[in-house]
């Protein structure tokens, strides 16, 4: 990915520095365009890298989605319930109930997640939220 230097050359123009990626960040990044409804284009948009780029990380092995972890197709995408709440300083946290995970995130934010639940489904969702 490239970005706009806030120096400049001396002669006016502004300076481009390449970003590096980890094996880790292309992986991380080419997982997700494997979601259903995603496209490479959105993910690029978010990373701000040229999708390019992307398609020529998805052709080498060492980055490419694992085929196995992917969903099936006949399996349709879900979703958990999961309430956002602030934190609050002044209470204590009530005790979680018997089905029920609650996940701190950045910011204070906290997820909550009640009734039954695919372990797997959680695990994508809280690494895709990590990156």
């Amino acid at each position: 990915v490239s970005t706009i230097d806030s120096g400049h050359c001396g002669d006016g123009v502004a300076r481009r520095t390449k970003r590096l990626w980890t094996d880790e960040e292309k992986r991380s990044i080419c997982f997700q365009t494997a979601a259903p409804g995603v496209s490479v284009a959105q993910v690029a948009h978010r990373y701000a890298v040229n999708a390019k780029l992307i398609f020529k990380w998805l052709r080498d092995p060492r980055f490419a989605p694992d085929p196995a972890s992917a969903l099936p197709a006949s399996e349709e995408a879900r979703f958990l319930p999961v309430e956002i709440v602030a934190e609050t300083r002044s209470a204590p946290a009530a005790p979680a109930a018997e089905n029920q995970i609650e996940i701190d995130l950045a910011g204070g934010h906290r997820m909550r997640i009640s009734g039954g639940y695919d372990p797997e489904a959680l695990a994508r969702l809280i690494r895709g939220l990590s990156v």
